[in-house]
């Protein structure tokens, strides 16, 4: 029942320690994909730049225990797709992001086009390069779990986005982004402006601001799970506050100019959709951290329903009922807008 897929995320050093923290990756292999057949690369050729190969991982993997959706995500959450020939602080051809899977494998296909178009919508050029395997070599063996060997040794990946990768709260491949025309016939006119195009509703105005029974609110487009009503609290500012998403990668991140300030604005990670925008160094959070959420970007599931509605599993993270957070602010605060 194992599987295959195979990463070039820049240097495999790095995307074969992040690969190997997932639960339910069985194997990874360090080596080079999608070169020139009649080379037998090793690293000094691919170094040359002139073999045409890239550096990859080889992934096995349990589907029962984790999805290939999962590790397609995790991917794109190291590297960036908009760069062409290099990541991290390496250049080259051998450093292009690429997926590839195994040819005649339809399922692995279409994951990988179906998520990758996804974060095409989010990431502007999208350059990575998606193919079919013809020819992987395992690479030398000091290259094969080089980061476990060497600790301090040079990784491209962000330490946070192993933690992350290897701390799932649940797997993403149990969610979709639904076509456009679902989208449009599913959502209220006010609910697709905001989730789609990134309006904002009215503050106080909305459906969850004062919404503060047990339960999660999920996605509204794709029905992921965001956060826990224990995460919830009162910041005043007219729309739904969170002090932090139920798993990190649940939640992208990315800059906002749409006004003169710069915001950091948060989209879904499966349905892309503009879910508000994240704050740091507010007082009114317990953690200091402020997720202003729109509510017609969510959907509140109380705990009652959890098991019903699919998300039984999630149960033991919803804490006891909170007190909403009461605090004082003077005429000088600023808030700003979900």
């Amino acid at each position: 029942m194992e599987k295959e897929i195979w990463f070039a995320g820049g240097c495999f050093w790095g995307t074969e320690k992040l690969m190997s923290s997932v639960r339910g990756v069985v194997s990874t292999e360090a080596g080079y994909a999608n070169g020139d057949p009649s080379v037998e690369p090793t690293y000094e050729a691919v170094c040359r730049r002139t073999t045409g190969y890239r550096e990859t991982v080889h992934v096995v993997y349990d589907p029962a225990e984790v999805s290939l959706d999962f590790l397609v995500y995790v991917f794109y959450s190291s590297i960036d797709p908009t760069l062409k020939d290099r990541q991290g602080g390496d250049y080259g051809p051998q450093y292009q992001s690429c997926i590839f899977w195994k040819e005649g494998d339809p399922e692995s296909e279409e994951t990988v086009r179906r998520i990758s178009a996804v974060e095409a919508r989010r990431h502007s050029p999208f350059m990575t390069v998606l193919e079919p395997l013809k020819r992987f070599v395992r690479a030398e063996e000091y290259h094969q779990k080089y980061l476990d060997r060497n600790e301090h040794g040079y990784c491209h990946v962000e330490p946070w986005t192993i933690d992350a990768a290897a701390g799932r709260k649940f797997d993403p491949g149990d969610y979709r982004r639904p076509s456009e025309e679902e989208i449009r016939e599913r959502l209220t006119p006010e609910q697709y402006e905001v989730t789609q195009h990134a309006a904002t509703e009215p503050p106080f105005d909305n459906e969850y601001d004062a919404e503060f029974r047990r339960g999660i609110f999920v996605d509204r487009v794709s029905g992921e799970p965001l956060f826990v009503s224990s995460d919830k609290f009162n910041s005043h500012c007219g729309w739904p506050a969170f002090s932090r998403p139920i798993d990190p990668s649940a939640v992208v991140i990315r800059e906002d100019h749409s006004l003169p300030v710069t915001r950091l604005e948060v989209r879904g990670r499966v349905s892309d959709s503009h879910l508000g925008h994240v704050f740091y160094g507010d007082r009114s959070s317990p953690n200091g951290v402020r997720y202003c959420m729109n509510s017609a970007s969510l959907m509140f599931i109380p705990i009652e329903d959890m098991e019903r509605k699919g998300y039984g599993k999630l149960i033991p993270l919803v804490g006891p009922k909170r007190e909403m957070w009461r605090v004082y602010f003077p005429p000088s605060a600023s808030l700003f807008a979900a």
